[in-house]
């Protein structure tokens, strides 16, 4: 098998490059996440996962991310299978006596097993953004309100005390007792409004089911569990994806799971050792290293690790007991 002449050396810089990113990246996910254990309706994990689905720079930031991801797998695995091809069948005669770190020996283990839970973490929540995987949807209220057919047909219906489907049946069985009295002109618009108030009939029954099933945040501003069917109703109307996948509701069903808990905390047992010796591995890798303060850079691995993977786990536990 042919591969490009990369020099080892440049594969090894660029594996620790990019996992000295993706692991800043992971205690910012982490840190993030508390936001779940907030009581406020999803509230804040709702805007803050509103904006990160739709700012223009944080999108071109997930672009890079993915690709930083996939490229560090493929670097690693390409390290890992070189080495052995020119390593072949032959082993050392004599023990090695240089000291390795026992994380060294399986960081291409660690590394296979985070990412096939890694894929199981996207099958929960990303394949859900991209449309990969259904899942529970949410939207802004005030993008519904401002659709002016939903507004109205809304204020309506709270007034006279019906659904929208029975104020517009009622609407018809008017115009066709009194069609042949209406000039044809008007008879033409009201057809038209009335088609309006069809098309927004849907979005206005999401609305009015959603403050009677109690599924508005804490804030008012979203409304929350949202079904595959009704998002789909709204992004018709739109013409866009309007309603967002519902995170906060999602991630807290998850961990109300006994299996999903214990898959995810296998994770993060497994994403500590990994990092543990990644944090150190990075400093070598690049020259950053030195006896005078190996230890420091040790010590600075472990709490790097555990706050990381503890703040993961803490999330996760405190929902699973219910807090």
């Amino acid at each position: 098998m042919n591969l490009p002449k990369i020099h080892s050396i440049s594969k090894k810089i660029f594996v620790a490059l990019l996992g000295g990113f993706l692991m800043i990246f992971l205690l910012f996910h982490a840190c993030a996440n508390l936001c779940i254990l907030r009581h406020d309706g999803g509230a804040w994990y709702s805007a803050f996962c509103h904006f990160m689905g739709t700012n223009w720079i944080v999108k071109c930031f997930e672009i890079v991310l993915i690709g930083s991801l996939l490229l560090h797998i493929l670097l690693t695995v390409w390290l890992w299978f070189t080495n052995r091809i020119a390593r072949g069948n032959d082993r050392y005669h004599q023990p090695s006596k240089t000291k390795t770190h026992k994380g060294s020996k399986i960081m291409i283990w660690t590394g296979i097993l985070m990412l096939v839970l890694i894929i199981v973490h996207f099958c929960d929540f990303y394949f859900v953004k991209i449309g990969f995987v259904k899942g529970q949807y949410m939207v802004k209220t005030e993008e519904l309100i401002e659709n002016q057919e939903v507004s109205q047909l809304l204020q309506t219906c709270s007034q006279y005390g019906m659904t929208p489907e029975d104020f517009i049946a009622a609407n018809e069985q008017q115009m066709a007792q009194y069609k042949d009295q209406i000039d044809p002109a008007q008879l033409e618009e009201i057809n038209a409004q009335l088609q309006k108030m069809r098309d927004a009939a849907p979005i206005a029954t999401i609305m009015m089911n959603a403050q009677k099933e109690n599924r508005l945040s804490e804030d008012r501003k979203y409304i929350q569990k949202l079904s595959v069917e009704e998002r789909n109703d709204i992004n018709a109307v739109f013409g866009r994806n309007t309603a967002e996948p519902d995170f906060y509701y999602m991630a807290r069903e998850k961990f109300k799971n006994p299996l999903m808990v214990i898959i995810y905390l296998i994770f993060f047992v497994v994403v500590w050792f990994h990092m543990r010796h990644a944090f150190a591995s990075v400093f070598q890798t690049l020259g950053l290293n030195n006896y005078k303060y190996n230890k420091a850079i040790e010590i600075a691995a472990q709490i790097y690790a555990w706050t990381v993977c503890l703040i993961f786990t803490a999330v996760v536990v405190l929902v699973f007991i219910g807090l």
